[in-house]
């Protein structure tokens, strides 16, 4: 929990600096962004529920 909550702070304050030197948002559009995260997030976690099957496949 720690770590999302510095993950948030640090975001913040660089979403804060790029808007005060009036720079486009280093963030794909906020919707297709957030989905792409969650998307890349799940695919790692069904990698991880996955592969003890598939090493038994492949010895």
């Amino acid at each position: 929990m720690k770590l999302a909550i510095l993950a948030v702070i640090t975001g913040f304050i660089v979403g804060f600096i790029f808007a005060l030197l009036k720079l486009p948002i280093p963030a794909p559009p906020a919707l297709p962004g957030i989905m792409g995260i969650v998307g890349i997030y799940l695919g790692f976690k069904a990698y991880e529920q996955v592969a003890p099957w598939l090493q038994t496949l492949w010895k």
